[in-house]
């Protein structure tokens, strides 16, 4: 479908920028499966601005993970794989094995009985373990630079961190810059997982939330409790099917779940998705189900490709006023689709544009950059600075980003407008 409306990504960044640089906003961010692959390192783990990323996101994640399996494994999988739809993920594959687990008892399917799938399903998470538990490397990236954002503003409100993620990544994030977070545990030794604590907002604004809403490396379940063990070995509470487990097992992840409703019900507060697909339904029922009852929460959406009508986040936002998606080449907002346009602006918004428009070193003709996460968290960075020189991490493409800001003001053009509709 030719794209006939045009946005005007100036006035959408000078909003947001406004916006982040403050600390009155209740923000929260939906961080997926992308937001390490924006983190590349070389032959020797080391943050490298053109070698490999640290993690793969699903889609990668899936064949890492079944080439670690033995041919056994490997021949029940295949065997599985057809009945599940065109390039099935890893989560989908635990999924379907975990709910054949439970249904067939003592009964053998495919050579195996129920308890045989059970601990197939243990494998595949210790392989999913022996991908996912690698190190934040040391230096500044895209994950030192949110928490450096998060920590530098006095705040009204905690920022809350939502993400499906099994590393522990964020943690070790948090951690070496001393920035204090909750997770949702209590306690030092084998600190034990207290859902009370979830709900209740008595916790200083200074500790982030984060939220490991499909589990975590280190979970285990100990004496009849849920406890953190701080081991990336311990695979067990990784991604598990909600319908499968005991009381006990599903406490952390229907806590979780009923912050998000929370957060998103709550009057003038903004989500930020990052790295998400929006294909993973049972999340992107929550966003869609709790945006119908309070329109008044706003979440913006950077993609990293390009949308179209069938894009899974452009049909939550055709649905959802409240959702904008913004794109390389062009964006959703207000539930209609349009390509990028720049408008004109004066020499001192030059430099802030650089933070979220250029070519990324793919692209001559440039285009939107946020939809890579090095760049959103490069671009909130500098949320509150003047002087707009570019953090370490910044990309190598990045195309010069220094100058001073002396006025944030542009010259008034309509940021939407119709070209021959």
């Amino acid at each position: 479908m030719m794209q006939t409306t045009t946005h005007n990504p100036d006035r959408y960044m000078a909003d947001l920028r406004q916006i982040l640089s403050q600390g009155r906003k209740r923000i929260g961010f939906l961080l997926g499966a992308g937001i390490p692959a924006a983190v590349r390192v070389n032959a020797e783990g080391k943050l490298s601005a053109d070698g490999r990323p640290i993690l793969p996101d699903v889609a990668g994640l899936t064949p890492k993970v079944l080439d670690e399996l033995d041919e056994a494994d490997k021949e029940i999988v295949d065997i599985l794989l057809p009945g599940m739809g065109e390039e099935p993920t890893i989560e989908l594959i635990l999924t379907r094995i975990r709910r054949l687990a439970e249904a067939i008892g003592d009964i053998e399917v495919h050579g195996l009985d129920g308890r045989g799938h059970a601990e197939l399903a243990e494998r595949i998470c210790e392989a999913i373990g022996e991908i996912v538990g690698c190190s934040l490397p040391k230096g500044s990236g895209p994950y030192t630079q949110l928490i450096s954002w998060i920590s530098g503003t006095p705040r009204e409100h905690p920022v809350e961190i939502f993400t499906p993620n099994y590393d522990l990544l964020f943690e070790e994030a948090f951690e070496r810059a001393q920035v204090p977070y909750h997770d949702g545990f209590t306690g030092a030794r084998r600190p034990f997982f207290d859902p009370a604590s979830i709900a209740d907002d008595e916790l200083s604004p200074r500790w982030s939330r984060l939220w490991k809403i499909h589990g975590s490396l280190g979970w285990e379940v100990e004496d009849g409790k849920i406890v953190r063990t701080g081991s990336r070995k311990a695979t067990h509470l990784i991604y598990p099917d909600h319908h499968k487990y005991d009381q006990i097992s599903r406490r952390p992840y229907s806590a979780f779940f009923e912050r998000l409703r929370t957060f998103l019900m709550t009057p003038d507060s903004l989500l930020i998705c990052a790295g998400f697909s929006f294909s993973d339904s049972h999340i992107t029922a929550v966003l869609d189900e709790t945006l119908a009852a309070n329109p008044h929460t706003a979440v913006i959406a950077f993609e990293f490709r390009d949308l179209t009508e069938d894009t899974p986040s452009a049909q939550l936002a055709f649905r959802r006023s409240s959702v904008n998606v913004y794109a390389r080449k062009n964006a959703i907002i207000c539930g209609t689709l349009g390509r990028w346009e720049l408008g004109k602006v004066q020499k001192a918004w030059e430099p802030i544009r650089r933070t979220y428009w250029g070519s990324g070193g793919s692209d001559a003709d440039g285009g939107f950059l946020l939809g890579d996460f090095a760049w959103l968290a490069n671009f909130l960075a500098l949320a509150r600075a003047d002087d707009l020189k570019p953090q370490s991490s910044t990309p190598d493409s990045d195309p010069n980003t220094s100058g001073a800001v002396d006025s944030l003001e542009s010259e008034e053009e309509p940021a939407d407008r119709q070209n021959g509709a």
